[in-house]
């Protein structure tokens, strides 16, 4: 059964969504204002990379002392897996 919490997060999880691809896109457009011949495929690795390594600061910040399940700390670890060049 799922608990409130995913309840109210499934009626929202759209517009996080949304808010990060616009979060992507606010950066994209600095990017081509600062730098017009940008290779656009690499600024959006390190956008996103960037806001990655935020939002897992932002989680830290907010989880300390609360710890993490077990299926939250297998998740971690294949995001930065993942992400390792």
């Amino acid at each position: 059964m799922a608990t409130l919490e995913h309840i109210e997060l499934e009626n929202h999880r759209h517009q996080i969504a949304a808010d990060v691809k616009g979060l992507v896109e606010k950066y994209r457009a600095i990017f081509d204002w600062d730098v017009p011949e940008i290779n656009q495929h690499a600024a959006d690795r390190l956008i996103c990379c960037e806001i990655g390594k935020a939002l897992d600061a932002v989680e830290d910040e907010l989880l300390a002392g609360v710890a993490p399940s077990e299926e939250e700390c297998n998740r971690r670890i294949r995001s930065r897996v993942a992400k390792t060049p």
